[in-house]
């Protein structure tokens, strides 16, 4: 089966107390009916806290038929492509979304974290603010506002930051199959705006919190760029603050990122967010992005830096 992840905080470790009637399956019968292996499903269960067991008043641990379903789902999803992990999440999501419960699902909830995990030849580059402004404003140029119908997501931290930049990203969205910016808005919900990106609201403790990023999820024009600010930076100026950052226009990555952000929302409590899981499980094509295009973006990163070194 497919690779097994780190730990996942927060999910069911099969702690029911009074289990339905027909939770009567030992995880060997849950590996006779479903034809995963017995040591595969504790690996799962271990690291993804799935399939999720019923605990028996004598302390035994047993399975109903909705998770065999959810496995043979799961199984399903894995042979159309989809990697272990968003298989988990897309068959809670979908397993769940009709009674109003909202599962815990698999998967990183930072950027940052999930391109360093998945895509360790990305090797971080200690920034200053202007440079990822610079950065930011030529992958929103020279991707975000080029593609056709991509999934855009932003994290700016703060309200403040994003009302600086709430112009570019009304225009951006306008275009976007799917847009939404991340901060600690003080809606507490996410607001759906008719001509502007979804505003998600992170709490306090939140990893995007920390995070600067711009993810372009496109068929023909991926690029993602994610930056960790540095901690103990509260008295520094604008200018002088300083993230890791990582950025690259590789597919894979891309989609990774946007799946992320989509997890953040749907912790957030993001209506638009199970779907959209849902549309993101799949792998993504191959795709190279050319050369002119990533020249282009190369000079208008230049420009920008250049027209903030002449101020």
């Amino acid at each position: 089966m497919d690779d097994v992840s780190r730990p996942v905080q927060g999910l069911p470790r099969g702690v029911i107390s009074d289990p339905p009637a027909e939770a009567d399956l030992s995880i060997g019968d849950l590996a006779t009916a479903t034809g995963v292996g017995a040591a595969t499903l504790r690996a799962w269960e271990r690291r993804h806290g799935f399939p999720v067991p019923h605990r028996l008043p004598s302390g035994h641990r047993r399975y109903d038929q909705a998770q065999v379903s959810a496995v043979l789902d799961v199984v399903r999803r894995q042979h159309e492509g989809v990697r272990l992990e968003a298989a988990i999440a897309a068959t809670l999501v979908d397993a769940h979304g009709s009674d109003g419960n909202r599962p815990m699902v698999p998967g990183e909830r930072s950027v940052f974290a999930a391109l360093r995990r998945r895509h360790p030849q990305l090797t971080p580059q200690r920034l200053g603010k202007p440079m990822l402004l610079a950065l930011s404003w030529a992958i929103e140029d020279e991707f975000c506002s080029r593609a056709l119908a991509p999934h855009l997501f932003g994290s700016f931290q703060h309200d403040s930051y994003f009302r600086a930049a709430r112009r570019r990203w009304d225009d951006l969205a306008l275009g976007a199959r799917t847009s939404a910016v991340f901060a600690d808005f003080n809606g507490g919900e996410d607001v759906v705006s008719l001509t502007g990106p979804a505003r998600v609201h992170l709490d306090a403790g939140a990893p995007l919190l920390r995070e600067w990023a711009v993810v372009c999820d496109d068929d023909d024009l991926p690029a993602v760029l994610t930056a960790w600010e540095l901690p103990g930076q509260g008295h520094v100026k604008e200018a002088d603050r300083l993230f890791d950052a990582v950025w690259t226009v590789d597919r894979r990555a891309a989609r990774d990122a946007a799946r992320a952000c989509t997890r953040a929302a749907y912790d957030a409590g993001a209506a638009w967010a199970p779907g959209l899981l849902q549309d993101l499980a799949p792998e993504p094509r191959a795709v190279q992005v050319d050369a002119a295009t990533q020249t282009a973006l190369f000079n208008r990163v230049l420009a920008y830096v250049d027209r903030q070194v002449r101020r």
